[in-house]
């Protein structure tokens, strides 16, 4: 099967115990330590095979094949590719069944990565994760005085829409609020818009 490994935690003698979202489970292994084993990180689409044992709570990972992505030696990009997966493995805890809809943003992600920049790739596609988790919200009416947001629009935490004076934050304009969250597009934003959107998210799913 294949997979997005989104946690690699080290235990006794450089084991590791290790967290891989396929199209249907998020499943946690045990990844023995050995020089004849491929290399794994944090981001990696591998291809794999589970071993159950009795004498063990979780199952073996084994047989892994890495399955290389066209931009896998551009450092930045893959910098921030692993910082975006580092935010499912705590946005997912305790899942177990899933939806493939998890796997199939992160496989579509990786095309658009190609040739799109980074951050603005992720953030597009965040904005498609907000809307299938039904986590927009289009009604503009900010997240701390509860009332709507006609002027002076800006973004918390998940996207959330508030006043910048009540959050003492970043303004932006009408039109690329109503495009963000009525289009799901971020195209009217500049760069450093973008670089600020990243930071927010970078908060947590």
């Amino acid at each position: 099967m294949q997979g997005y490994i989104i946690d690699i935690k080290k235990v006794r003698d450089d084991d590791l115990i290790v967290t891989i979202l396929t199209e249907s489970q998020v499943y946690t292994c045990y990844r023995f330590y050995g020089a004849r084993h491929s290399n794994i990180n944090i981001g990696y689409k591998i291809d794999f095979e589970l071993e159950t044992n009795i004498k063990s709570t979780i199952p073996r990972l084994k047989d892994v094949i890495q399955l290389s992505f066209q931009w896998i030696f551009d450092t930045e990009k893959l910098y921030c590719w692993q910082r975006f997966i580092k935010l499912f493995h705590p946005h997912l805890k305790d899942v177990e069944a899933i939806d493939d809809f998890y796997f199939n943003l992160l496989d579509k992600l990786v095309h658009e990565m190609i040739k799109q920049n980074p951050k603005r790739a992720i953030c597009n596609n965040y904005l498609e994760l907000l809307d299938y988790e039904g986590r927009l919200h289009p009604d503009f009416e900010c997240f701390l005085c509860e009332s709507k947001i006609t002027k002076n629009f800006s973004l918390v935490r998940s996207f959330v829409p508030t006043h910048s004076t009540c959050s003492y934050s970043r303004k932006f304009d009408k039109k690329k609020m109503e495009e963000l969250y009525l289009n799901k597009n971020l195209i009217l934003f500049n760069d450093s818009e973008i670089e600020y959107l990243w930071n927010i998210l970078l908060q947590g799913l």
